[in-house]
This record gives C-alpha cells, sequence and structure tokens, in this order.
C-alpha cells in the first residue's frame, strides 16, 4: 500500500495535511450534566474519566453506559503556541456542541456529522489553559440521527445511540495568514486540474502556490493571487516526466499526484500544507455508469461502520484499512457508506486503495421546516467536507423516504429533495446524486432499487426487463420507483439494496432478513443465488446488504468483530 506524499499516521483531515499539530485524543475528565454544576465543569472539576474519541455508550470509551443522556461535558488541559494561532477542531460531536476555554465561552456548533472548528487563540494564556466542551443530545426523531434509536431500547434496524464526541478532537497552530480550504477538482476532458481556495486574510500581496507531483517526479507548478475572499487557478497536467503523459485513478489502479500547497506573503512563507487528487472522472451517460469514459459495474457492499466496542467510532486507523481489504477480498469493488459520514480516513484510505464509495446523509424521522434547515446545512458542508476524494463516486440525500415518509404525493417532501438535489449538483457537477435511494425518487440521477427477496428465481422475474425495472414490482406495490410527478428518463439502474440473508451460527438469535439459514451450504446456496440473478438483469451494479452483523441485525457476510462467516475465497467465487 503506497502512501501519499503528505499522509501522517492518525491525521484526522489528510486532504489538507499541517505538520504542526497536536492529538488531544486519550484521557479526558468527564461527567453526566445532570450531576454536573456548569461552574466546577468550567474549573475542570469533573467526577467520571473517559477515553475520547469514544462515546460514553461504548466499551472503548470505558464508561460504557447506554443510557441515554440530554448532556455531558468533557474537561482537559491544552497549550497554545507562542506565535502562532490555535485551531481547535472537532470531526464529529453529537450533537449540539459548546465550547470554553479557561471558563470563558469560545463558540458553539449544531449537528453531528460534518467537522467544526474554532479559532481558540485569544482564549488561551501562557500557562496550562483548561478546555471545557458540553455536548446536547436528544433522542427526538426531528433531529438527524441515521440508525441511532430514538428509543430506550434497540429496534428493527436502529441500535445505540451516540451522544458527544465521537471523532477526533485535535489542535492545529498556524500563522495569522494560512490556507483556510482548496476544492480540487480534476478534468480528463483537458487533462487539467482546478484549485479553488480562499486564505484567512486575502490581500494583494497574498498569494498561494501550488506544486504538483507524480509518484516523486515534478509536474507543474502554479501560483495565483490570493487577493479575494475566493480564488481559483488551472493547470494542465500534461507531463514529459511521465509514461503516459497523465495517469488516470481508477479502482484497478489507483494512482495519485500530490500537490504542496504554500501560502506567501510578499514571497515569503507564511503556511504550507499537503495534499493529493485523484485524475478521474465518474458520469451517467446512455443508462450507464462510465468511469474515465468505460463502464463501471458497481459490485457494492452495505456498510454501516459499526464495531462491537466502539459502535461508530472506528477503533483505529488499521481498523478501517480491515474492511477495505476484507471487503476487496470477497470481490466487492465498493462500499455504500449506510446512514454515516464516516472518518475521513477511510475516504483516504478507500483513495490509495482503489476503493469506491457512495457516500450518504444519515436521516432524520420526522418531517418540519427545522429538520429541512438541519439537514440542509449538514449535507452541503458534508458534500464539501468529502468533495476532493476520488474514491467518492455517489451522493446519497435520503434513503427509504425517511424524513420525507410522504414524498410519494407531498409536494414539499418532494421540493425538500429535489432542492437537495440541485443544490449538491451546484456545488459537485462530478458526480451522480440520489435522491431517495430505494424507491419514490424525485429528481434523480440513478434509479436505485431495494428488494429482499430471498429467492434468486423470483426476484430475476420482478425484474427481467427495464420496464419492469422503471414499473416497480408487484410484490411491493406501495413502494414505487418514482414519486407522483417524476418518471424513468433512461437513468442507470442499481440495486441498493438487497439479500440481508439473517445467518447465525453460535449466537441464539438476532434480527434480519429471510427466515436466516442454518449451514454454510445454505447460505452459499441462497447468496450464490441472489447475485446470479441480479447480475443477469440489465443494470449497472448492486449493493449487498451487509458487510458485518451490528448489534441484533445479525444479516452480516462477517460478525460484528469480523470474523468470516463463511469462507472468504467462497464469497469472492460467486461474487466476480
Amino acid at each position: 500500500m503506497k502512501h501519499t506524499k503528505c499522509y501522517i499516521p492518525e491525521y484526522p483531515r489528510p486532504q489538507l495535511v499541517r505538520a504542526d499539530w497536536q492529538n488531544l485524543n486519550g484521557e479526558w475528565k468527564f461527567g453526566f450534566g445532570e450531576s454536573v454544576k456548569q461552574s466546577d465543569a468550567l474549573c475542570g472539576k469533573l467526577p467520571l474519566k473517559i477515553r475520547v474519541p469514544f462515546s460514553y455508550e461504548t466499551k472503548l470509551s470505558g464508561i460504557a453506559d447506554p443510557a441515554p443522556h440530554n448532556s455531558v461535558w468533557y474537561s482537559r488541559t491544552v497549550a497554545g503556541k507562542k506565535g502562532k494561532r490555535t485551531l481547535l477542531h472537532f470531526e464529529g460531536a453529537d450533537y449540539q456542541t459548546r465550547v470554553y476555554v479557561n471558563g470563558v465561552f469560545a463558540g458553539e456548533h449544531e449537528g453531528a456529522y460534518e467537522r467544526f472548528s474554532f479559532d481558540i487563540t485569544d482564549y488561551l494564556t501562557e500557562d496550562k489553559n483548561v478546555l471545557s466542551v458540553c455536548c446536547s443530545d436528544s433522542n427526538h426523531p426531528v433531529q438527524v440521527r441515521g440508525k441511532q434509536r430514538w428509543k430506550n431500547e434497540n429496534f428493527g434496524c436502529w441500535y445505540v445511540q451516540t451522544t458527544g464526541i465521537y471523532k477526533t478532537v485535535w489542535l492545529e497552530y498556524v500563522s495569522d495568514l494560512y490556507l483556510t480550504h482548496c476544492k480540487i477538482t480534476p478534468s480528463i476532458k483537458d487533462n487539467s486540474v482546478k484549485f479553488d481556495f480562499g486564505v484567512s486574510m486575502p490581500s494583494p500581496s497574498a498569494s498561494v502556490r501550488f506544486d504538483i507531483s507524480f509518484d516523486g517526479k515534478h509536474v507543474k507548478s502554479v501560483c495565483a493571487s490570493a487577493e479575494d475572499i475566493e480564488n481559483s487557478v488551472s493547470v494542465r497536467l500534461d507531463s514529459a516526466n511521465l509514461t503516459y503523459q497523465v495517469e488516470l485513478w481508477n479502482t484497478d489502479c489507483p494512482v495519485l499526484y500530490d500537490a504542496d500547497i504554500t501560502v506567501l506573503s510578499d514571497g515569503k512563507e507564511c503556511d504550507k500544507a499537503g495534499s493529493y487528487f485523484g485524475l478521474r472522472e465518474f458520469t451517467v451517460k446512455d443508462g450507464k455508469l462510465l468511469l474515465n469514459n468505460a463502464p463501471f459495474y458497481s459490485r457494492l457492499l452495505l456498510d454501516q461502520g459499526y464495531w462491537e466496542e466502539s459502535g461508530i467510532t472506528p477503533p483505529s486507523e488499521d481498523a478501517l484499512v480491515k474492511d477495505i481489504e476484507l471487503s476487496k477480498a470477497m470481490g466487492f469493488n465498493g462500499v455504500r457508506k449506510h446512514q454515516k459520514v464516516e472518518d475521513e480516513r477511510f475516504l483516504y484510505y478507500a483513495d490509495i486503495m482503489g476503493f469506491a464509495v457512495w457516500c450518504e446523509l444519515p436521516s432524520n424521522h420526522f418531517a418540519c421546516d427545522g429538520a429541512a434547515c438541519d439537514i440542509t446545512k449538514q449535507w452541503l458542508n458534508i458534500v464539501r467536507q468529502n468533495y476532493n476524494h476520488p474514491s467518492v463516486v455517489t451522493w446519497v440525500i435520503f434513503n427509504e423516504s425517511w424524513g420525507v415518509r410522504n414524498i410519494l404525493s407531498n409536494e414539499s417532501q418532494q421540493n425538500l429533495a429535489t432542492g437537495l438535489y440541485y443544490l449538491t449538483k451546484s456545488i459537485d457537477t462530478m458526480r451522480p446524486v440520489v435522491s431517495n435511494d430505494g424507491w419514490m425518487h424525485a429528481e434523480s440521477d440513478i434509479l436505485t432499487l431495494h428488494h429482499y427477496e430471498q429467492n434468486g428465481e423470483k426476484l430475476y422475474s420482478y425484474y427481467d426487463s427495464i420496464e419492469k425495472l422503471a414499473a416497480g414490482c408487484p410484490a411491493n406495490p406501495q413502494f414505487l420507483p418514482f414519486a407522483d410527478g417524476y418518471g424513468y428518463k433512461g437513468q442507470p439502474v442499481i440495486f441498493s439494496e438487497f439479500g440481508g440473508t439473517a445467518y447465525v451460527r453460535d449466537e441464539a438469535s438476532g434480527w434480519g432478513y429471510g427466515c436466516g439459514v442454518k449451514s454454510d451450504e445454505e447460505f452459499l446456496e441462497r447468496f450464490g443465488g441472489l447475485i446470479a440473478a441480479i447480475k443477469r438483469m440489465n443494470i449497472s451494479g448492486y449493493c449487498y446488504t451487509q458487510i458485518t452483523d451490528v448489534e441484533q441485525e445479525v444479516n452480516g457476510l462477517l460478525k460484528a468483530d469480523r470474523t468470516p462467516k463463511v469462507a472468504i475465497e467462497e464469497i469472492a467465487k460467486r461474487n466476480r
């Protein structure tokens, strides 16, 4: 496995890497809000200890309390750096986060799934500083919550909730003039790459230089002014230093360009960051999905990204690598990250290992104006955050009408789905967007279908023509492919959920689709029959439910601890 030039182990933001940073994961003081006075919390007087970034509900947190608590407090000491600005970053905290430094309010954020940051420089002293964080959460289904339960007990396919900090917390030290963002857009049409960027203090004296290399060989350099709030520059990548002039990223050969980014003031270096990109194109044309103008058949796994001891937080960086390795070994070429915005390091490994990813918005489950505003804000931030990753090939907004239960005929809910579709396309013109995965699509680039029929021949009989695929299955008449007023326009078709066969071996019971199987032979016969049926259809791919068991859900190809239920090579034999 070949890392990018800028890679730093455990660094949480792989698309913009600086050397001067501090990881704040580890032991923090902790307390439940109902038993802690705010005055004590602001002084760092909390009764418990917790291991960040694991939520208190998980074993790895050191607390392992599954009961819901409306608020939690964290505290630890931090240090600034003389002559530098100190940025405090949260990769993810659920749901409302308030930050205090030395007892002074420093900022707040609402939402669970995107990165957020505070400049805490002005609140720091030269000595040790007390950082206090309060996270408030709700179990109401109006809140964007994905697979988190809103009852006190698990049910169906909803699991123990996640409260508070659940991703990396870290400090970054920068100069007054630094790069704030950089959007990287490759184009295979003219072998170029475009950088849209901003700096903290735009001025005529500020500029940014991009030094592009491939496999250690210099390709091109370009320098652009940073005098505006938003700036852009493009550069062709044709180079005599490269064997094929340009190098394209794909899942079989995931080659990447490195980009060193330097911020200058009157020619003097003020900031330096490392990044990378893949030159690739993922498009929809003539009813097919194309990767670099060649048909791309998607063999995806539904992946909810849960671990036994850490919930939705990966226990380590190696755990992310292992999931990709196991998926590829079983013959899959990508995942649909279901109802979760995964740790960005997962996307990094998908980039360097050649693995396609569908990114999905975690759902709320109750429609109202407030939820619509919340969803919109978080989703646009998620798209911007993950835009640069070549492995991300599709955006999914809603799943199975969750949060838009009446989308079939409700104009307001249709407008929300269609509006988010177009807002996503306004930011990203180079990826397809799915408005409502599974059924009742509004405007959508792909027709996605969900059907958990367990007999392969019967499944095929429902969908053995494009007309049947576009019309929906008579066995599922309540789940029409399109909402009222929308219809099939020749989109590629993907079975984005099927299978889900419940298989318990050592466990006594569990929930899954179908009547369950009792032996390896029975499972492989059913799995092979379903895969064969899907492959006979005139479609662009599939997504099998799912990679692992999750809590009470036992329809994974692997157990929750990543132990294969059946021989991996047998899965791969039927899948490829």
